[in-house]
């Protein structure tokens, strides 16, 4: 088990001042959320308590996480010519994320997702994918302004796996670091994991890729091995309530989760992926530390309602840090 470091105090403080550059291939989505007390059962029709509207997408949380948390972030990606995709470039843009390389689809609408959240704070979530799933290699054109000089590039699979492999490449060209999330799981493209530095799926994602079921320590280690032989330095697991399991060339261990009383569990994963990205040393030495600032800042997002409005900045992170 991974202890909290006990300067944590002086830890948040250098960290303020190292501010990195982080770069994210993904998904922009507008959120509706349906909230009930709990899920319909297969052909029932249950009345929602409420209905609201926020900006959201894998990738969209996770740029604005990391730049909350202090990261300089530009976001590759793409949105309809409608009033939603004014509505998210706004959205990102506010966050002071770079945009320049945000296409807009004159063929597609912006992507959304439909979420049903419950009285326990579980949601299911159904996605349409529209520009996020028509996007091609062209939006990579003249993106490498953004990448020289990028200490991580990010991605996940709400966007067609063909282009992150193109970015992973250009990427490596550059000296950048790559972090793949391959969420929503399914089948990989196995030349991507090839151009992947750290991966990051939860037990069912990473079972599903590696066909080792996820059971302790021993089937995460191994799970470790296989992702090292298809080339994949580190492996991070997040494990929900018990934490995040990471294996890396120097070690692995358990980082803990913070016990709090979750609202609305919509943007945690991608809080963690982008708040990781804004702590993590260039050289990836610091991987346990840097967790720890992942997991609390996850922790904070699910005691607030909505995807992007939940995620916290870096001072409210920090403070809950050294409570």
């Amino acid at each position: 088990m991974v202890k909290l470091p006990g300067d944590i105090k002086r830890f948040t403080k250098r960290r303020r001042n190292m501010s990195k550059k982080v770069v994210v291939l993904g998904s922009i989505n507008v959120d509706t959320t349906y909230h009930v007390e709990r899920f319909p059962q297969p052909g029932e029709t249950i009345a929602a308590r409420s209905k609201s509207s926020a900006p959201g997408g894998k990738g969209a949380n996770q740029a604005v996480a990391a730049a909350r948390s202090g990261a300089q972030t530009a976001f590759i990606g793409a949105v309809g010519s409608d009033s939603e995709g004014d509505y998210m470039l706004e959205a990102l843009k506010e966050n002071a994320i770079d945009v320049r390389h945000v296409a807009i689809d004159q063929y597609h609408g912006t992507g959304s997702a439909a979420v049903t959240l419950d009285a326990n704070g579980q949601n299911d979530i159904m996605i349409y994918g529209g520009a996020n799933q028509a996007l091609t290699t062209d939006v990579l054109a003249g993106a490498e302004d953004v990448l020289d000089g990028a200490d991580f590039l990010i991605s996940q699979f709400e966007t067609p796996q063909a282009v992150t492999l193109a970015a992973f490449k250009l990427a490596k060209k550059h000296g950048v670091t790559t972090i793949l999330n391959p969420a929503p799981a399914h089948d990989i493209i196995p030349e991507l994991l090839q151009y992947t530095d750290v991966i990051a799926p939860n037990e069912s994602e990473c079972a599903l890729l590696t066909g080792i079921e996820i059971a302790d320590e021993e089937s995460m280690l191994k799970s470790a091995e296989y992702f090292r032989s298809q080339g994949v330095s580190h492996l991070l697991v997040t494990l929900g309530s018990k934490g995040v399991f990471y294996a890396t060339p120097a070690g692995h261990g358990l980082v803990p989760a913070f016990k709090v009383k979750a609202v609305d569990t919509t943007a945690a994963g991608d809080t963690f992926i982008g708040a990781l990205s804004s702590q993590l040393n260039d050289d990836l030495s610091n991987v346990a530390e840097a967790l720890v600032y992942a997991q609390r800042a996850s922790s904070l997002t699910v005691q607030q309602m909505g995807a992007m409005p939940s995620i916290p900045t870096a001072d409210q992170v920090q403070a809950a840090l050294v409570e």
